[in-house]
């Protein structure tokens, strides 16, 4: 079972809006369109959000790393 977020977390690349919704989705963002600076909460995000995906972690801690790494990565869609 795929479990959605209590909140989207929107980033913003080339003008382009991306909406993540769940861990899943986040492990396919960070893989396939994160930025190339990586730092180190980009690797927790990317640990967390697989543990999330698979049910070891739960989807708010997943959240809050994947959008920490985003903030600090300067692609976090700010309303």
């Amino acid at each position: 079972m795929i479990s959605i977020w209590d909140a989207n977390v929107e980033l913003k690349i080339d003008d382009r809006v991306h909406v993540i919704r769940n861990a899943r989705e986040a492990v396919a963002f960070l893989k396939k369109y994160w930025p190339e600076n990586r730092s180190a909460s980009y690797a927790t995000a990317w640990k967390v959000c697989l543990d999330a995906a698979s049910g070891v972690v739960p989807d708010a801690e997943a959240r809050s790393a994947f959008e920490a790494a985003a903030k600090e990565a300067g692609i976090l869609r700010q309303s």
